[in-house]
């Protein structure tokens, strides 16, 4: 037997039904003119379908908030000529037999005045700080709480009317959920700050509003981290009975399926035990999880502070992957710059043909191919 053979084959996960485990990383590639969905991003997702990947997560895709967007180029769910553009990718990837999920983002801290089309609008953070400790962005008020939230509820229920399979709800990484979850950035002294439970209130209440609106079987995931783009050593639960009380929450909010970003999968999360994050997540809530992280490659997509520049990442052995994956660690293996270096990844593993597998380099991310 192929020891790629419970990667590959069928399941039913958080509501889902997968031709196999194989998950198409969100990744940002900045190529939306005008925030619309073109016909090259629609011929992008095609190929990762046709290439055999079981679910898609887009790229992140800003809810309709007045400062959700914080980079060029990035598209958005909202607004009659974007969900037009969505609907044809969906249609695009379905015709493919696969399924995908939009993922719903908001940059929060992240952005910077200037940024179009907002223009001059200010990011919106809970206690006005990107980094810990510098206040210089818009400390945000109850109403504009209320406003994200509803925001996140309206992506939501606009992602399904357009037909995805499901939705996944940005909470890693440093971005403005995820600045809420960081004591680092949340500063705050209501009912959204202070203890973990409380940071996490936010996160919560917009995994609610979301589920109200799709109803009880549309699954919902959402991707945390550990680590932040402003400290990758920066950890919101260091038990597991910490990590334990954090999770509780999201799971009674109405999460499906966690999925776990680390820069690394194969790192165990705590002393003591090889269980990476994505397996003390499952072992904690009983809820399928993803794991993601340099998947099939050799080197971090960013590098160790002190590293200079950029390194093409080769493809790389899937016997650890598979041994955590067969042991039941996590239920599905999401991959990210691999499958923009070969849209067949999938084809190309079921056919055990790895020496055909091409290396990821940095001027990959120029282009959509």
């Amino acid at each position: 037997m192929s020891t790629n053979d419970t990667l590959l084959s069928p399941t039913r996960v958080g509501g889902l039904d997968l031709n196999n485990r194989v998950v198409m990383a969100p990744m940002t590639r900045n190529q939306s003119p005008e925030n619309v969905p073109t016909d090259a991003n629609v011929e992008y997702y095609r190929k990762r379908a046709a290439g055999g990947v079981g679910l898609i997560v887009t790229e992140g895709t800003c809810v309709d908030h007045i400062a959700a967007s914080g980079y060029p180029g990035v598209p958005y769910i909202h607004g009659e000529e974007r969900l037009a553009g969505w609907r044809r990718v969906v249609d695009a990837v379905h015709a493919e037999g696969g399924k995908i999920a939009p993922q719903l983002w908001h940059v929060g801290g992240m952005r910077k005045k200037g940024m179009l089309p907002e223009g001059d609008i200010d990011g919106y953070a809970p206690s006005g700080m990107n980094v810990p400790g510098k206040v210089n962005r818009h400390v945000m008020s109850a109403a504009d709480i209320d406003d994200v939230i509803g925001a996140f509820a309206k992506g939501a229920a606009d992602s399904k009317a357009v037909g995805f399979d499901a939705v996944e709800i940005h909470g890693a990484h440093g971005y403005l959920l995820d600045q809420f979850f960081w004591e680092g950035t949340n500063q705050r002294d209501d009912s959204y700050g202070g203890s973990m439970a409380n940071r996490g209130n936010f996160v919560a209440e917009i995994v609610a509003a979301c589920r109200a609106e799709v109803g009880p079987d549309f699954p919902i995931i959402l991707r945390w981290s550990q680590w932040k783009q402003q400290d990758y050593t920066a950890r919101l639960a260091t038990t597991e009975s910490a990590m334990a009380d954090f999770l509780e929450p999201l799971v009674d909010a109405g999460v499906d399926i966690f999925h776990c970003s680390q820069r690394r999968f194969w790192e165990p999360e705590f002393e003591g035990s090889d269980l990476n994050l994505a397996g003390w997540v499952k072992k904690l809530t009983g809820k399928p999880t993803i794991t993601v992280g340099s998947v099939s490659l050799d080197a971090d997509f960013i590098p160790d502070p002190g590293e200079v520049g950029f390194k093409a990442a080769k493809p790389a052995s899937l016997d650890k992957l598979n041994h955590m994956l067969e042991r039941g660690d996590f239920d599905l293996v999401a991959v990210g710059r691999a499958l923009i270096a070969n849209p067949d990844w999938v084809r190309v593993i079921e056919r055990g043909d790895v020496s055909r597998l091409v290396a990821f380099e940095k001027p990959m991310l120029m282009t959509l191919d």
